[in-house]
C-alpha cells in the first residue's frame, strides 16, 4: 500500500495530483500503443581467416531487432546507427574501465575461444567415401553415365577427377556440394561415355584428408551388374547340377527296388 500526504493545503493539492496523473494517463493512451515486448539483443562475433589471421571482435546491440550501436576492434570504440545508438555508444565510449574490457575481446574472447575449438573446426578432417554407380544397366557401344558418389567428407574443398584408361575425362558434369546434417558434405561427378571392352575408369579423389589421392576403379566386366549377372548364372548352373544329380540318383533307386532276381528252372529232379 503506497500512502501520498500532500504539503500544505491537504485534499485540494492530493486532488489537484491525481487528476493531473490522469490526464497524463489519458494523453498518453491516445498518443499510441506502445509494443507489448521490448527485445534487446546483444551479439558477439569473431571473424578470422584461415589460421586465425585478421582475428577481429564485433560487438552488435539491437532493439527489437534494429540494430542501434556497434563495437568494431578494428576501429577500437562503439559506433551509433539510431539517436538512441550514437547517445549510447557515446556513453559506453566514456567508460575507460569497460572500453578496456571490450577492447580486450578480441584476445580473451575471440583468440581464446579460436584455440579451443581449432581441433574441432579448422583442423577437423574426414576422408570421403567414394562408390562408382551407373544410372542403368551397362552397354557397350552406347552412351552410358557413371556416378562417382562422393560422400561423408570435411571440410568442403575437394576435387573430384573422371580418368579413362589413366587420361582424364572432360565430359563430367558436377552435382551442387550438399551438406549433411553431420558436418560432412556429399558431391556427385556424373561422366557420359560410351563403353568399351577391357577400358577401365577411375574416379580420383583429393581431398586435405588424405595422404595422397584416393582412386576407385570400375570395369564393365566387374561391374555390380555384371557381377550380379554372373553370380546369378553360376548359381543357376550349381543349382541344375544339383538337381540331375539328385534325379539319377532317385532314378537309379527306384530301379534297383523294382528290379528282381530271376532263378532259371531246373532241369530235372535228382532221382
Amino acid at each position: 500500500m503506497v500512502s501520498i500526504r500532500a504539503p500544505g493545503a491537504g485534499g485540494c493539492s492530493l486532488g489537484v495530483l491525481i487528476m493531473i496523473l490522469t490526464v497524463l494517463r489519458t494523453h498518453l493512451t491516445h498518443c499510441g500503443n506502445p509494443p507489448a515486448v521490448f527485445l534487446h539483443q546483444a551479439k558477439a562475433e569473431c571473424h578470422f581467416r584461415a589460421g586465425g589471421q585478421g582475428m577481429r571482435y564485433l560487438e552488435r546491440h539491437f532493439i527489437n531487432r534494429e540494430e542501434y550501436a556497434y563495437f568494431d576492434s578494428d576501429i577500437g570504440h562503439f559506433v551509433g546507427r539510431t539517436e538512441l545508438g550514437v547517445a549510447q555508444a557515446d556513453y559506453w565510449n566514456n567508460d575507460t574501465a569497460y572500453m578496456e574490457l571490450t577492447r580486450a575481446a578480441v584476445e580473451t574472447f575471440c583468440r581464446h575461444n579460436y584455440e579451443t575449438h581449432k581441433p574441432f573446426t579448422e583442423q577437423r578432417r574426414v576422408p570421403p567415401k567414394v562408390k562408382i554407380t551407373p544410372t542403368r544397366s551397362p552397354s557397350l557401344e552406347h552412351q552410358n553415365l557413371l556416378v562417382c558418389m562422393v560422400s561423408g567428407f570435411f571440410p568442403s574443398e575437394i576435387q573430384v577427377k573422371w580418368l579413362r584408361n589413366r587420361v582424364e575425362e572432360s565430359r563430367v558434369v558436377y552435382a551442387q556440394l550438399l551438406q549433411n546434417g553431420d558436418w560432412t558434405y556429399q558431391v556427385d561427378a556424373i561422366l557420359e561415355t560410351v563403353l568399351e571392352h577391357r577400358d577401365t575408369y577411375t574416379c580420383e579423389v583429393e581431398h586435405s584428408s588424405l595422404q595422397q589421392p584416393l582412386r576407385v576403379n570400375w570395369e564393365p566386366e566387374t561391374s555390380e551388374s555384371a557381377r550380379s549377372k554372373l553370380l546369378t548364372g553360376i548359381m543357376g548352373f550349381v543349382l541344375g547340377v544339383v538337381f540331375i544329380i539328385v534325379g539319377l540318383i532317385i532314378y537309379l533307386k527306384n530301379k534297383k527296388g523294382t528290379t528282381q532276381l530271376r532263378i532259371p528252372p531246373n532241369e530235372g529232379l535228382l532221382s
